[in-house]
């Protein structure tokens, strides 16, 4: 499960850990996960913060990206578990999957990681267990 501000960097700056998650992404090396709520956040952060030129050449990647996921109901929530109100969907997505969180911002995921056992990777930990072929 991609947080936001990877997939934010990963498709707007060459090289670069994020970069190579969405390589790998794109590569189908993990399957990714994604819920409603985070496939609006990634839309709405791109749209937002790109100039409209860029988002428009940017928009139909990320429709690609978004086809290749695996869309997670939200059956159960952990709220709150995360300093970062606006982090709890990342969690309730991440946990429902059974997946591992990938993000920059592993300060506001560690209550989840000790209370909930959520794992929590950074892009460079994540390649680093991606190359050693662990699951998700």
């Amino acid at each position: 499960m991609i947080d936001t501000n990877v997939v934010f960097e990963g498709l707007t700056t060459r090289g670069g850990a994020a970069g190579l998650v969405i390589d790998a992404w794109v590569a189908g090396m993990f399957q990714p996960f994604v819920s409603n709520a985070l496939a609006y956040e990634y839309r709405e952060v791109l749209e937002g913060k790109l100039s409209a030129k860029r988002w428009r050449r940017l928009r139909p990647v990320l429709g690609a990206l978004l086809r290749s996921c695996d869309f997670v109901s939200i059956h159960f929530s952990w709220r709150p578990v995360s300093p970062d109100p606006a982090d709890e969907h990342v969690i309730d997505c991440a946990m429902n999957a059974g997946a591992v969180v990938v993000t920059w911002n592993v300060r506001d995921f560690r209550m989840a990681e000790r209370t909930l056992g959520l794992p929590v990777r950074t892009p460079v930990e994540f390649l680093a267990h991606l190359s050693l072929d662990e699951p998700r």
